[in-house]
C-alpha cells in the first residue's frame, strides 16, 4: 500500500527550497531533478506546502550532484538567514537564555522537520543531539550537515558569541571538505562518530540571549504547543529504528541483535519475532545495509578500501570483497570504477 503524505515524516521544506534556488541560479533545469525524487514544481513554488522529508533528502543529493557540490548542505546553512526558520527560530530566539532556547529547539524541531528529534542534555557541557525517526540515517548527508552548522549558527547569533563548540560529532563518514567544516565548528570535530550530536562550552546553558522576551516568549510557546498538538505522532518503522541503530555500530563489531535489542528496550527474542512479523530477518537489515554503505564508501575516491572495510565491521580487507561480490556480483574496486 503506497503511503500518504500525512502518514510520513515531512518537513517545511524550506531547505529543499533553498537548494532549489542554488539550482536556477547555476542555470540547471530544476524540473527533471525534481521528477527523478518525487517532487514537483508546485511543490517547492509554494512556501506553504510541506513535503516528504526523505523526498527532501534525496532532492538535496540530486542537488549537490547536478552542482558538484558535495558541501551544499554545509554552504546553505553558512549563507541561509536563521529568521527563515520562522515560528521555531522565533520562539529560540525570545528564550531567556541560550539553554531555554536549546529546550525549545529540542521540543518544537518537528514543526520544522518530523524526521529529525532532538534531544536536549542539560549539564555545565550542555548537549544537543539529532536522531533520525521515521527515515533510515544513512541515506542522508546533506541534510544533517546544513542541520548541524545552522544550529551552531543560530546559537552564535542569539548569544552574540563567537564560540567554538566543546566537541562536534557526526555519524556518517566524509573525506572531503573536513577542513572547512572545522574552520566553522572548531577543532574538536568528528566525522564517524557514534552519534550526530554538537557538545556546547561550559557553561553556555546560562549565557543570556540578546532577544530575549519573556512575555513574548510565552506566547510563542502557546502557538508552537497548538501547532505541535495538529501534527499527528509518526512512529517510526522498525526497521528503519534498527538500522538507525545499527550503523553507528559497526565499526567497533557490535551491531548484534542482541545489542540492537537491548537498545529498543525488549529481548533478543521479541526483535526477531516482531522483524518476522514484517517478512524481516536481523541478518537480512544488517546485510542491506552494509551493501548500501558499502557503495557510498567506494564513491569516496580518496578512502582505502581496507578502512571501509573496517567501517563496515570486517577485520579483513579479503572478508569484505567477498561479500562485496556476493552484494552486488563486483569487487570493491570495480564498483570503484
Amino acid at each position: 500500500m503506497i503511503k500518504r503524505l500525512s502518514d510520513l515524516p515531512t518537513a517545511q521544506g524550506g531547505l529543499s527550497r533553498l537548494a532549489a534556488n542554488r539550482v536556477r541560479t547555476a542555470g540547471i533545469k530544476i524540473k527533471p531533478l525534481l521528477s527523478r525524487v518525487g517532487l514537483t514544481i508546485d511543490q517547492i513554488n509554494d512556501p506553504e506546502r510541506r513535503i516528504s522529508a526523505s523526498n527532501q533528502i534525496a532532492f538535496l543529493q540530486a542537488a549537490a550532484e547536478a552542482l558538484n557540490d558535495d558541501l551544499l548542505g554545509f554552504s546553505l546553512a553558512k549563507e541561509f538567514d536563521p529568521r527563515d526558520l520562522g515560528l521555531l527560530y522565533y520562539v529560540m530566539a525570545s528564550s531567556d537564555t541560550l539553554g531555554d532556547a536549546l529546550k525549545r529547539a529540542a521540543r518544537y524541531s518537528r514543526i520544522t522537520n518530523e524526521a529529525i528529534v532532538l534531544q536536549y542534555r542539560e549539564a555545565r557541557e550542555p548537549a544537543l543531539r539529532l536522531v533520525y525517526s521515521g527515515i533510515p540515517r544513512h541515506a542522508d548527508l546533506q541534510q544533517i550537515e546544513f542541520c548541524i552548522v545552522a544550529i551552531v549558527r543560530v546559537a552564535r547569533a542569539l548569544s552574540a558569541r563567537q564560540f567554538a563548540p566543546r566537541h562536534v560529532s557526526i555519524s556518517h563518514i566524509r573525506r572531503r571538505g573536513v577542513a572547512k567544516f572545522a574552520g566553522l565548528l572548531g577543532k574538536d570535530l568528528e566525522f564517524g562518530g557514534p552519534a550526530d550530536e554538537i557538545s556546547f562550552p561550559i557553561g553556555s546553558a546560562d549565557w543570556g540571549l540578546v532577544h530575549a522576551d519573556a512575555r513574548l516568549n510565552k506566547i510563542l510557546r502557546k502557538v508552537c504547543e497548538e501547532s505541535l498538538s495538529s501534527r499527528r505522532s509518526n512512529t517510526s518503522a522498525l526497521r528503519v529504528q534498527v538500522e538507525n541503530m545499527i550503523a553507528p555500530l559497526l565499526p567497533h563489531g557490535q551491531a548484534r541483535v542482541n545489542v540492537i535489542a537491548k537498545e529498543l528496550g525488549m529481548s533478543p527474542r521479541t526483535l526477531t519475532r516482531r522483524l518476522a512479523e514484517e517478512d524481516l530477518t536481523f541478518n537480512e537489515i544488517l546485510q542491506q545495509l552494509k551493501a548500501s554503505l558499502a557503495v557510498r564508501y567506494l564513491s569516496e575516491d580518496g578512502m582505502p578500501i581496507s578502512r571501509i572495510a573496517w567501517l563496515l565491521g570486517f577485520e579483513e580487507a579479503s572478508s569484505f570483497t567477498h561479500a562485496c561480490r556476493r552484494w552486488t556480483g563486483k569487487s570493491p574496486r570495480e564498483l570503484r570504477r
